[in-house]
């Protein structure tokens, strides 16, 4: 019988391994190794190296849009919505420096399965910052010249670059909220109306 607990400590190997090796020269025996399991059972739960990839990255950003969608239900500011996401993005990244590394090298991939997986939970993610840019646009907080599409990327991809502070040996070690404040101190100041 598969097993749910079984089932995340192959999710969670799965994660240290492709940070370290990376997903191409990463192999199910080394999966099944950090996860002491046969390799034979990794196949009861998944149907090939690159099926476990797509669920390291769809359960665990399920998780992160989780987690932000709860913390700004309530909230109606745009300004302390997109600082939510940065928080809630940042602490992730921090926790799960493998994440944090397996988002940061294989979303950047050419490969045509990783293009096409970028249109799932990855896409509803980064989304959600594109929304929260909408709403303030029509509260008149922020600019309206700025493109929700082109702005979510930029902001993704300085989220996604800053989060390699806690994975690259030797950085300077920001807190979250230290780094959380410089990127919003940078955005919204460009993102806001003057009057």
């Amino acid at each position: 019988m598969k097993s749910v607990d079984k089932h995340n400590k192959i999710i969670i190997s799965a994660t240290k391994v492709f940070a370290k090796k990376g997903f191409f020269n990463a192999r199910i025996s080394d999966i099944a190794k950090e996860a002491k399991v046969a390799d034979g059972t990794i196949y009861l739960y998944f149907n090939n190296k690159f099926d476990i990839l797509i669920s390291v990255l769809e359960e665990e950003i399920g998780k992160i849009i989780e987690q932000i969608e709860k913390a700004i239900e309530q909230e109606t500011d745009p300004e302390k919505m997109l600082n939510i996401f940065i928080e809630k993005h940042l602490s992730a990244m921090k926790q799960n420096k493998n994440l944090a590394e397996v988002i940061h090298i294989e979303l950047r991939q050419s490969d045509r399965l990783v293009k096409e997986y970028r249109n799932t939970s990855f896409k509803q993610y980064i989304d959600m910052i594109s929304k929260i840019i909408k709403k303030g646009q029509e509260l008149g907080i922020y600019r309206t010249d700025i493109l929700p599409d082109i702005a979510k990327r930029a902001f993704f991809g300085a989220l996604d670059e800053v989060s390699r502070i806690w994975t690259t040996p030797g950085n300077v070690q920001y807190s979250v909220e230290q780094t959380s404040e410089q990127i919003i101190a940078l955005f919204l100041t460009g993102m806001r109306t003057t009057s």
